[in-house]
């Protein structure tokens, strides 16, 4: 006899959450591409921190979006 093993997850209430690696790949495309744009803005001393926050910015929000993708993969 075998009993089936149970799926992480497979206890809790409600729709069980889901993963599209296409859309995660475009809104990290999306973050990344404007982080390319940020990049090509002519050299001004003023305009470098304010285009690296910027960037920071968005390379965070692209981190983000990668970590929720994989808690919720995890969960999975």
């Amino acid at each position: 006899m075998s009993t089936s093993i149970p799926r992480p997850g497979e206890h809790l209430p409600g729709t069980r959450p889901t993963v599209d690696p296409a859309r995660i790949r475009e809104e990290v495309d999306a973050l990344l591409a404007r982080v390319r744009h940020g990049a090509e803005v002519p050299d001004a001393p003023s305009a470098d921190q304010s285009v690296l926050l910027e960037n920071a910015q968005l390379l965070e929000q692209a981190h983000d979006v990668l970590v929720q993708a994989l808690a919720t993969v995890d969960k999975i």
